[in-house]
C-alpha cells in the first residue's frame, strides 16, 4: 500500500502539521538496466507515479500546503506535465485549477489529461517564459491563489523526496545521477535532497537538447525549439539552483541532438521501458557520456521523468504503427518471415 511521500517523508520536509493531499505519489521503482564496464546502470522510473511523470512528488507537497495556507486555486504555466500534476492534485484537495499555456504552442491533446482532471486552460500570446511570468504576477496580487510552478519551494522540498527513495533504495549514494533539465527545478531538488540527508552528494549531469539548451551555452535563449517539449525551456527559472548542483557535485550541463532523443526512446522502448522525450534526452545524455568515458565506476542512477504515453505523436516518427496485413490462413508463415527479416 502507497502511504504518499508525506506520510513517508514528512520529518525530512519540513512542513506543519497537516492533512496531506496524495494519490499515492513516490516509491517508484528503480530498475537495473544494465552494466556498462564498472558502470551499473539504474533506471528510475518517475513516470510510473499517479499522474504519469515526476511532478507529482512535489505537487502533493506544494498543493497540502496551499490548502493549509487557506488558497481556494491553483495556478501554473505549463507545457502539459506540470498541469496535469496540479489539476490532479487540486481535483483531489478541492481547489479550482488554472493552467496558462502560451497560445499555438502546445498541441491541444498534450492538455487533454489536465482537463480532463478538470482544470481551465488559458492562453496568452507569447512563449512559456512569458505565461510563467503572467502567472508569478497573478499569484504575487492575489494570496487565495496559489503558484505551484517549481519556482515554488515547497514544490522542490517535495521533489526531493527522488534523491531519498535512491538512498533508502541503493541503501547509499550513488556515483553519478543523470537527468533532464528544463525549468531546471528537479536537479536542484535532488542535489538539496541528497545534501540534506547527508549521506553523499552524486556528481550530477543536467541533459538539455540542442535547441534549448540554456545551461550549456551559458546564456537564456528567446527561441527554442526539440522535439522534447517538455524540457523547451529558453530561460530556465531555477538556473542559479542547477548551476549550484552541478558545480558542487563536480558534474556538468551537457546537450543531445533530437536524432538522439529518438534513438534513445526507441532504445528505452524496445527494452520495455517507453518513456517520453525529455526522459530519452537523459538516456541520449548518459550514452554519450558513457562513450566520452566521462561517467565514474559504481552506481549511476538515471531520473525518467515521464510516461511515454505523455507524447503519442513523437514516437511515430520511428515506431512503426502499420499493421503487416496478411491472410489468416498463412499466418504462421508471415510470422516465421517476419521473425528471419
Amino acid at each position: 500500500m502507497h502511504i504518499g511521500l508525506i506520510n513517508r517523508y514528512h520529518d525530512w520536509l519540513g512542513l506543519p502539521d497537516l492533512e496531506p493531499v496524495t494519490i499515492g505519489e513516490g516509491n517508484t521503482p528503480m530498475v537495473h538496466w544494465a552494466t556498462w564496464d564498472s558502470s551499473r546502470i539504474w533506471l528510475k522510473l518517475e513516470g510510473c507515479n499517479p499522474t504519469g511523470s515526476f511532478k507529482d512528488r512535489g505537487m502533493t507537497v506544494a498543493v497540502s500546503q496551499a490548502r493549509y495556507a487557506g488558497a481556494k486555486a491553483v495556478i501554473c504555466a505549463s507545457t502539459g506535465n506540470t498541469a496535469a500534476s496540479a489539476a490532479a492534485y487540486a481535483g483531489r484537495a478541492g481547489l479550482k485549477a488554472f493552467v496558462v499555456i502560451p497560445n499555438g504552442q502546445v498541441a491541444l491533446p498534450k492538455m487533454i489529461q489536465a482537463s480532463a482532471y478538470g482544470a481551465t486552460i488559458l492562453a496568452i500570446e507569447g512563449n512559456f517564459d512569458q505565461a510563467l511570468n503572467a502567472v508569478r504576477e497573478v499569484a504575487e496580487q492575489e494570496s487565495w491563489i496559489a503558484l505551484v510552478n517549481s519556482v515554488n519551494p515547497w514544490r522542490l522540498r517535495g521533489q526531493e523526496t527522488g534523491a531519498y527513495e535512491i538512498l533508502d533504495d541503493l541503501g547509499h549514494c550513488p556515483q553519478a545521477l543523470v537527468l533532464p533539465v528544463g525549468n531546471a527545478g528537479n536537479i536542484s531538488a535532488y542535489f538539496h535532497g541528497f545534501r540534506r540527508r547527508n549521506e553523499g552528494i552524486p556528481q550530477m549531469f543536467g541533459i538539455q537538447a540542442q535547441g534549448a539548451d540554456p545551461l550549456v551555452q551559458g546564456h537564456e535563449l528567446d527561441n527554442v525549439n526539440t522535439v522534447a517539449s517538455a524540457i523547451r525551456i529558453g530561460r530556465p527559472a531555477s538556473a542559479h539552483l542547477a548551476k549550484e548542483a552541478v558545480q558542487e557535485s563536480r558534474g556538468s550541463f551537457y546537450s543531445v541532438a533530437d536524432s538522439s532523443i529518438l534513438q534513445a526512446q526507441e532504445e528505452l522502448a524496445h527494452g520495455g521501458v517507453f518513456v517520453e522525450p525529455a526522459s530519452a534526452a537523459a538516456y541520449a545524455g548518459l550514452k554519450a557520456l558513457y562513450h566520452q568515458g566521462r561517467l565514474p565506476h559504481g552506481d549511476i542512477v538515471v531520473i525518467l521523468t515521464g510516461n511515454g504515453l505523455k507524447d503519442s505523436q513523437t514516437p511515430t516518427l520511428w515506431a512503426h504503427v502499420e499493421p503487416h496485413v496478411v491472410d489468416s490462413h498463412n499466418l504462421l508463415d508471415a510470422i516465421g518471415q517476419l521473425m528471419n527479416s
